[in-house]
Formats: C-alpha cells, structure tokens, sequence
C-alpha cells in the first residue's frame, strides 16, 4: 500500500525544525555553555553556496564545526549562511536545511540523521525511493523481529527499551512522544 500521507516526509521535516530553532537560538544568543555543532551537508545540493575551493575539496560531503570561531549566523525557514573560516580565512557559505544528512550537538549527545539530504525535491525523492527499496528488502526479517518482540513485551506488560547507540547518548523514538 502506498504511503498517502509520507509519514516519513512529515518526521524528515519535524526533524529539520529542530536544526533550524538550534540554529536560529545560536544566530539570536550563541552557544550557551559547552554547546557546539556538528552539521554535514550535501556540497552538490540544490542552493548550496561554497567558494569554488571548498567545492572541489570537498565533493560529496562536507562537515562543518560551529563552535567557537563563526561569524554572521543568519537562519531562516529554508537555509541558513555562515561565515567560517578556512586555512584562516573567512569565508561565507550557504546551505539549505534540506541538504544537511546529519546535525550532531555532542555536549549533549544529540543527533539527528536525514535520510535524503537533498534540497532538490526530485533528487530527494529519487534517493528516497531507493532507500525504500533496500529498506523494504531488508524489513521483512526486521517486521518478524519487531513482532516477535513487541508480542514478547506485552506478555511481560511492558515495553522493551530501544538501546543505547555507540558511544552513548540516546536513541529517540516516537514512542516517547505517545500519551500513555
């Protein structure tokens, strides 16, 4: 049956609200405490802004640090820009939401993994699909697994607990937002 709704969307975009209200409270007071990101985007993205330099260093994939040397953080509903500095040398990037595939706060040990990463909607939608697929392939074992185990956990009358990722943190699932 296909997905009318894309619940999957919906969360994707949840999700990125969070990066861009982190954002926007660091744009408006910076990072309070300890607090530092990490954000990998999609240099090829649709609406990605790089100098020529960081482009051709970094084709795929590129990671970059806000913490303690970042000037000019502007936020809005679609992008944000920020000048950093490389080989100590400001430059000013800009880059969709849509292209960031992960963000990370790890004085806090958050994070956040974006499947598409794509700003591009067709672009997203292609990579989507085939991640479905795989997925698809690879859930027929995971649906038993996950049947077997919720059947497990109402006979004992609770729930199983999700583990913990490596190296620590926590693993969020919808579950923690259901009222019970």
């Amino acid at each position: 049956m296909k997905d009318i709704f894309r619940y999957d969307k919906m969360v994707e975009t949840a999700l990125r609200g969070v990066v861009k209200e982190a954002l926007a409270k660091t744009a408006k007071t910076g990072l309070p405490g300890s607090h530092h990101f990490y954000i990998t985007f999609r240099t090829e993205a649709e609406g990605v802004e790089l100098p020529d330099h960081l482009r051709a260093k970094y084709p795929g994939e590129m990671t970059v640090v806000l913490e303690h040397q970042f000037w000019d953080l502007e936020v809005d509903d679609r992008h944000f820009a920020v000048t950093l500095s490389f080989a100590n040398r400001p430059e000013r990037i800009s880059i969709p939401l849509g292209a960031i595939t992960a963000f990370a706060d790890p004085s806090v040990k958050f994070g956040l993994q974006f499947q598409d990463g794509g700003a591009d909607p067709a672009v997203a939608e292609r990579t989507t699909e085939k991640a479905n697929e795989k997925k698809k392939a690879e859930s027929d074992g995971a649906k038993l697994r996950l049947a077997a185990a919720a059947e497990k956990a109402e006979k004992k009358g609770e729930e199983e607990k999700p583990a913990k990722p490596p190296g620590g943190g926590e693993v969020v699932t919808l579950d923690a937002f259901r009222k019970k």
